[in-house]
């Protein structure tokens, strides 16, 4: 019976960022993916690739993306994002409960494992648009996320596949992990079911890949609460906690905001799953420049509290939470043209009118004179004294208003308007598996490591809690599923 040095569950970029590794070591790799070829690539196909790292200038960011042109260096303001700058995100953004080990290496280790990736041929951009706003001629990158992979999720995932392809590595599509094997003290390979068929595969150790369990409407509720049946997943259809469950029986131990997830404001009509033909097009992330109301019409959170890289992981979980769980984003005429791109697809639920009254008649489940004197409310708050400014918090707020907007408040009272319906999208959860920060070895009940097991990405339990900057789902996956490949032969 073959034995391989490794086997890793999962396809994603945390599990091709292990494989990588641990054919750098020499070690043999299988991959396993419980998804045909056409879906593979876990919630990763299904991101628009931004990914989080330190930097200290420009030089960084053409390292990262030699095809930048000189006429583009010389109209981009790129801006700096220390370490330092780093931390302070993930310590506030957590309530400072994201594990301090996890999160130093997490930190510390960004930037060199974006080099690493690079070297191994995977491509970044800047994200032009989405981060960077031209004023005045010039873009200027705001809230510490400039670079996505080239081709967004799709294009990360292919190429990690050619990469691990050309490198060795097998992959096996359709092909489930049930179980651990163990020999009563360390993992020995992984139980499998392909097309019907069980079999047991042999190895000198284990990586689990595998994602969150956002999935599983039974395990949502179970921990996220009541109400999170009813959240549409963002990604893969996949992700249902069975990594997460094996390991459990294996004796690992479990950590992290159980109760919490990442999950963003989302189409109210997308389906079910992620649908690869729109990706990442059903999220609504342009919130801060219009306002938000519930049914009963009124606005229920600051829009503007922070860039949207800091408050769109958590506002899922606040829209879900209100009446009928469902809000709607209303923008007027002023601001239409720096809606993302996201807003443009043609299955967007949304309505348009030349007057607020006739809006307020469009807005399904919605009360219209509460709507209509809570824009008027709104409107007579607003500070038009201060200057708009999107590429900074611009301090342009209101007064009075017992849920303030903090940034970017302007008045909604020039037609034609804008209106588009959202729900809830749960992208992954934040409870999973403790791991060695030192090794990404899965610690078991006793937190002791457990011979031959290791874990990287989404089921990796302690890095946040509560919220998530923008793009650090990425780069942790990066960060440790390296570590966990340069670990799986042992030292």
């Amino acid at each position: 019976m073959q034995t391989w040095d490794t086997i890793i569950i999962g396809a994603g970029n945390a599990a091709f960022c292990a494989a990588h590794a641990a054919r750098e070591k020499g070690a043999s790799v299988l991959m396993l993916e419980c998804a045909p070829e056409a879906e593979n690539g876990g919630n990763s196909r299904y991101t628009a690739g931004a990914i989080r790292f330190a930097y200290d200038g420009a030089d960084d960011i053409r390292a990262l993306c030699p095809d930048l042109s000189e006429e583009q260096i010389a109209i981009t303001d790129f801006g700096t994002y220390t370490q330092e700058q780093f931390f302070d995100d993930m310590f506030r953004v957590t309530r400072f409960r994201t594990d301090p080990a996890l999160c130093e290496r997490l930190v510390t280790t960004s930037r060199e494992t974006m080099h690493w990736m690079r070297g191994k041929g995977i491509r970044f951009m800047p994200i032009y648009g989405r981060q960077a706003f031209k004023v005045d001629g010039r873009f200027k990158f705001w809230g510490g996320l400039t670079l996505e992979a080239w081709g967004g999720g799709p294009g990360l995932v292919d190429a990690h596949t050619e990469i691990a392809r050309a490198s060795g590595v097998e992959i096996r599509y359709e092909t489930r992990a049930l179980e651990l094997l163990t020999d009563g003290h360390a993992v020995t390979g992984v139980k499998v079911r392909h097309r019907g068929e069980l079999q047991d595969l042999r190895a000198r150790s284990v990586v689990i890949a595998s994602g969150g369990f956002q999935a599983s409407p039974e395990m949502r509720t179970r921990y996220l609460g009541p109400g999170w049946e009813m959240a549409r997943v963002r990604g893969s259809r996949f992700n249902t906690g069975e990594g997460i469950k094996m390991a459990m029986a294996a004796g690992a131990s479990t950590y992290g905001n159980w109760s919490g997830c990442h999950a963003v404001g989302w189409d109210y009509n997308a389906p079910e799953f992620g649908d690869l033909d729109v990706g990442d097009g059903f999220q609504k992330h342009s919130y801060p420049w219009g306002v938000m109301v519930n049914a009963t019409g009124r606005r229920f959170v600051d829009e503007g509290a922070d860039f949207r890289n800091y408050t769109y992981a958590k506002y899922g979980r606040v829209i879900l939470n209100q009446p009928d769980q469902f809000a709607w984003q209303v923008f007027d005429a002023k601001v239409t043209h720096l809606l993302r791109d996201e807003y443009r697809i043609k299955r967007a639920t949304k309505v348009t009118a030349p007057t607020l009254e006739e809006l307020a008649q469009k807005l399904e489940g919605v009360d219209p004179q509460g709507f209509l004197d809570e824009i008027r409310a709104y409107n007579a708050a607003v500070d038009t004294g201060t200057p708009f400014d999107p590429n900074v918090k611009d301090g342009r707020g209101t007064r009075g208003l017992a849920v303030p907007k903090s940034n970017w408040a302007n008045t909604i009272g020039d037609g034609p308007f804008e209106a588009y319906q959202v729900g809830c999208g749960i992208t992954f959860t934040f409870g999973g598996l403790r791991i060695d920060p030192d090794s990404a070895q899965v610690l078991d009940n006793d937190l002791a490591p457990v011979p031959g097991l290791f874990a990287a990405g989404e089921l990796v339990g302690g890095i946040f809690y509560f919220n998530y900057p923008g793009g650090t789902g990425l780069i942790s996956g990066s960060v440790f599923g390296r570590l966990a490949g340069e670990h799986v032969l042992g030292g």
